[in-house]
């Protein structure tokens, strides 16, 4: 069977009583309709089933096989086993296009009117019912949508206007407008002028790149040139003498320190990259193709020395010293703080490179801000963001410049029980040593073994949940560290304590309230206090512990104070979002201390009494 630009698949398919068989003669036809596969089957009658049940279809009176469509299933049918839109054209009549300008051209015509209105008689007089006035380009540009659409992208990318060899649906727009210039002036007159002119002028900047960075090869003639190219030259420069005079201006300006300076200045202004001022600009590789055309050949210079610069991660453009450094990183787009593999220096005015490496001699380092470099269209640009406000946040090191030596941020992180996934900072799940850092002054030991009960049992009160060491040490940060900051040593009386250390202490605790027991479970698996967070009792010698109390409340963000005199230590707990509750203790007619929560104002103003 030979193929044709038209196939009719009449009345076949439905008569066709093995479903495979059915597949493949539908295939068939298809495999052999170069531009249009017209199918037709009978359609479905509710009224009159025509014969009995046999297979997926009837056995007509005739003992003839019949398969009954509705026009929706004969629709489906068609499209699940060609994957292409079957496009109905009357009761069980469907066509499928091969040729989609055909369809384009078919479905145009299909929906333009040709019927003449008809008058309405006129028996009485009556006031004419008022017009609206059709909008013959509005109904036009909304039929021709994709066509347009493409036409304009085209003239976008170009710059300039097309012209027919570089149109993709030429016969179409064409046969509509009359020609190719009347669509371009149908275009115009409904878009933007703005746009065409930054397209314009993104263009002529590109072909100034172009045609300066060719200067390091060999000139090819005009007539050598793309026709494209030779389109572009004629619009955007006159002739090829004044393209490639321009563009060589431009190459001779990358020795002018004060204009780098001034793209580079723009460059970041725009958000492309990170100024340092006088220095150079650092940028990701994927935004170099938007610096401002004196950089992209200043980069592109480099490239002709070194090779493809997109090979690394960020670009170093050095203002003063006529140098472009390129780095590239293990992982880049995928970590929070990218480490640094490779560098390489490249001295355009000694037409030299220097290549460094990283690895066992020399430790990677890490890349510290990396939201500098990149825009808000890299992947995960707000979640490396957000990393680096946390990080900022915790103030553990100096982050500037290029930050600490990758040993010691490392080192850092993990006595401050911190660690990175992803891009995220998580407190560590390890359970710590006691001799290991609590904060900056006090060490996890004092924290634990610090109340007479303890002393006395000797039993060892060791967390056993990683979150209580994270509440322990968060207190220290929050709390312990300012006030011994402020006023030097304090002394524990009641740190940490475990629920077997609960067991043994005399007297009236209350361990599901107050916070002693950080994060411990009890013998059901829940927390022994769902407050969470930590707590300590101390004093401060020689100190108004009145004085102290009402400084934690001024400067901290601690969870509950309680106050219970003015020599007496107090007891402060630490849980994020606290509610910052103050309980002063005070006397009752019994002499026993009673509990009253006052306001911070209220506390701030009370005066301590003189003592003995």
């Amino acid at each position: 069977m030979a193929s044709a630009d038209l196939v009719n698949l009449g009345f076949v398919i439905n008569v066709i009583e093995d479903f495979d068989e059915r597949l493949e003669a539908l295939t068939r036809a298809w495999s052999l309709a170069e531009r249009l596969l017209v199918v037709s089957v009978m359609l479905s009658n509710q009224n009159d089933p025509r014969g009995e049940r046999f297979r997926d279809g009837v056995m007509t009176q005739r003992g003839t096989f019949q398969k009954y469509y509705t026009q929706a299933e004969i629709k489906t049918f068609l499209e699940q086993v060609l994957d292409e839109e079957a496009i109905p054209v009357a009761p069980g009549v469907l066509y499928v296009f091969r040729d989609k300008d055909a369809e384009q051209r078919f479905l145009v015509d299909r929906y333009r009117s040709r019927r003449n209105r008809l008058r309405v008689p006129s028996q009485r007089a009556r006031e004419p019912a008022p017009r609206e006035r059709r909008d013959r380009a509005a109904e036009k540009c909304a039929v021709y949508r994709e066509p347009l659409e493409r036409l304009w992208d085209r003239w976008l990318t170009l710059g300039r206007k097309p012209d027919r060899a570089e149109v993709e649906d030429l016969v179409v727009l064409t046969e509509v407008f009359g020609s190719l210039p009347k669509a371009l002036r149908f275009l115009e007159e409904r878009q933007d002028p703005s746009e065409l002119e930054r397209a314009a002028a993104g263009r002529t900047a590109d072909l100034e790149v172009y045609f300066a960075l060719q200067q390091f090869e060999r000139r090819k003639p005009y007539s050598h040139l793309e026709r494209g190219l030779q389109q572009d030259i004629k619009v955007f420069f006159g002739d090829y003498a004044a393209a490639r005079e321009q563009s060589l201006a431009l190459l001779f300006r990358i020795a002018e320190v004060a204009a780098i300076e001034d793209a580079c200045r723009a460059a970041a202004e725009h958000g492309l990259g990170w100024l340092d001022p006088g220095l150079s600009l650092q940028l990701h590789v994927s935004l170099v193709e938007r610096l401002p055309p004196l950089l992209r050949i200043y980069v592109g210079c480099a490239a002709v020395l070194y090779g493809d610069y997109r090979e690394a991660d960020l670009v170093k453009i050095h203002i003063a010293s006529g140098k472009v450094s390129l780095m590239r990183y293990d992982d880049f787009e995928g970590q929070p703080l990218p480490r640094l593999v490779e560098r390489v220096k490249i001295k355009l005015r000694d037409l030299d490179i220097d290549y460094f490496a990283y690895g066992e001699e020399y430790a990677p380092p890490f890349l510290f801000h990396k939201s500098r470099f990149i825009n808000e269209e890299f992947p995960s640009y707000p979640e490396q963001v957000a990393f680096e406000q946390a990080l900022d946040a915790l103030e553990l090191l100096d982050l500037s410049g290029y930050g600490p030596p990758p040993g010691l941020f490392l080192e850092t992180l993990a006595q401050h029980r911190w660690t990175v996934a992803g891009f995220e900072l998580l407190r560590a799940l390890n359970l710590a040593e006691l001799d290991d850092p609590c904060g900056r002054f006090l060490t996890f030991r004092q924290l634990i073994e610090c109340g007479e009960t303890q002393a006395s049992t000797g039993l060892p009160n060791r967390p056993q949940q990683p979150k209580s060491y994270n509440a322990l040490i968060e207190l220290a940060e929050q709390v312990l560290d300012p006030v011994i900051d402020y006023f030097g040593m304090i002394r524990l009386t009641y740190g940490f304590c475990s629920p077997p250390l609960a067991k043994q202490i005399p007297g009236r605790i209350d361990p599901k309230r107050d916070q002693h027991a950080a994060h411990e479970h009890n013998r059901l698996g829940k927390p022994v206090c769902e407050r969470l967070g930590a707590a300590v009792d101390f004093l401060v010698e020689d100190e108004s512990m009145l004085d102290v109390a009402q400084w934690i409340v001024a400067n901290t963000h601690f969870d509950r104070l309680y106050f219970y005199g003015d020599d007496l230590p107090v007891h402060v707990s630490y849980r994020p979002n606290g509610d910052r509750q103050i309980v002063r203790m005070v006397a009752g007619k019994t002499s026993r201390l009673m509990p009253r929560v006052v306001s911070e104002e209220a506390f701030l103003q009370l005066v301590a009494e003189p003592r003995q």
